[in-house]
């Protein structure tokens, strides 16, 4: 059995890749802060897909939790796929947020995806084989969120993964890389950040599972991004190609009046 490693695995799109993978024949590592929600979490999937997890607690803003998860990666059985799947987001400006908490995001969203990929990419290399999935977004692309530090950590996530994913050292040695880019998606991490869900409109919501499996499919057949349904295809067009000042125009500004 091939074995994937989801960081962020307790909730969320994390949640719904370990569901996803579970069904399509996966041995699973997942890796959370929580070691009971994990534990909860693998006794789930063994009764639902006899899946055989492995729990691996980890708080990937930490030293301490870095290192574990790469040590496993390094050192233990292999990790066939590895699902930079955590992330965090602040629902308060940034000047409100504080230096502390926005590094706290920058730790987890940016450094931790940089450590374990690295991990993986030494063993997946030497050996010829491998994937890497990294869960971006489509405010990477662009000024959609303003007065935030998560689509500059998202940006980073569509550059270093292009950067890699395009590179002759990766796709000469049959490794695969792929940035996920879904727009918003329902699932735990809105209600997490304090973020209101009644903005945007419900069509713009897009269901976790679905996101998953495009993201999979679009891994599996070697393209770099991935974006999730025709409706975040179009705004990833714009947020790409259309001027700057217009895209800003119609971005989310964290530090204006609430949507209702």
């Amino acid at each position: 059995m091939p074995t994937a490693l989801v960081t962020g695995a307790s909730a969320g799109l994390g949640r719904a890749f370990a569901k996803v993978l579970a069904e399509q024949g996966y041995d699973l590592i997942l890796v959370a802060r929580s070691e009971s929600d994990l534990k909860e979490r693998a006794e789930d999937l063994y009764r639902a897909y006899g899946t055989d997890t492995e729990v691996l607690p980890a708080d990937l803003t930490t030293d301490d939790g870095c290192a574990a998860v790469t040590s496993r990666i390094r050192t233990g059985p292999p990790v066939d796929l590895l699902v930079n799947n955590a992330g965090i987001g602040h629902e308060r400006p940034f000047l409100d947020t504080g230096a502390a908490a926005e590094e706290r995001l920058l730790d987890l969203n940016v450094r931790a995806v940089l450590r374990l990929t690295d991990a993986a990419l030494s063993v997946m290399t030497a050996r010829g084989s491998g994937s890497v999935l990294n869960v971006a977004s489509v405010a990477g692309l662009g000024p959609a969120w303003l007065s935030s530090t998560y689509p500059a950590s998202k940006a980073w996530i569509i550059a270093f993964t292009e950067s890699l994913g395009a590179s002759h050292q990766v796709k000469s040695a049959g490794v695969r890389m792929t940035a996920l880019l879904p727009g918003y998606t329902r699932t735990e991490f809105h209600q997490r950040a304090g973020i209101p869900t009644s903005f945007p409109p419900p069509w713009l919501w897009l269901d976790a599972e679905r996101v998953v499996r495009r993201g999979l499919r679009d891994l599996a057949a070697g393209r770099v991004l991935s974006v999730p349904s025709l409706r975040y295809k179009v705004a990833a067009w714009g947020l790409r190609h259309l001027p700057r000042p217009v895209s800003r125009l119609v971005a989310w500004d964290l530090s204006a009046p609430a949507h209702s």
